[in-house]
């Protein structure tokens, strides 16, 4: 795999971190490597311009609809799985070029 740069983005749900993250792509704050944002918020519908979105994985409503349910189990059956299936974000991952730096928005915290 190959090696980047890059930030975990945590907080509480609502806080701004899928925000922080857009404002860092809008001013490429990082200038000698490209900026990559991973969505890992399977609830994050405000997610439209990230580079690789966990939603083509699994998403909370399609986990809230298939299994009942409710939205903190559906986001903890999500974390879970993306954790049996982590080789799918390290594929995603690789396919970017070495040094790239990348942010990671994670789910707000239950």
């Amino acid at each position: 795999m190959a090696t980047g740069f890059g930030q975990i983005i945590i907080g509480p749900a609502g806080c701004g971190k899928t925000t922080y993250c857009k404002a860092m792509q809008q001013h490429a704050l990082v200038r000698k490597r490209e900026l990559r944002i991973v969505n890992l918020d399977p609830a994050n519908e405000n997610a439209k311009d990230c580079d690789i979105d966990i939603r083509e994985l699994i998403s909370v409503e399609d986990v809230m609809k298939e299994l009942g349910y409710g939205p903190n189990g559906g986001l903890v059956y999500c974390m879970e799985y993306l954790l049996e299936n982590i080789d799918w974000l390290h594929e995603q991952i690789s396919e970017f070029r070495e040094g790239d730096y990348f942010l990671f928005d994670c789910p707000g915290t239950i």
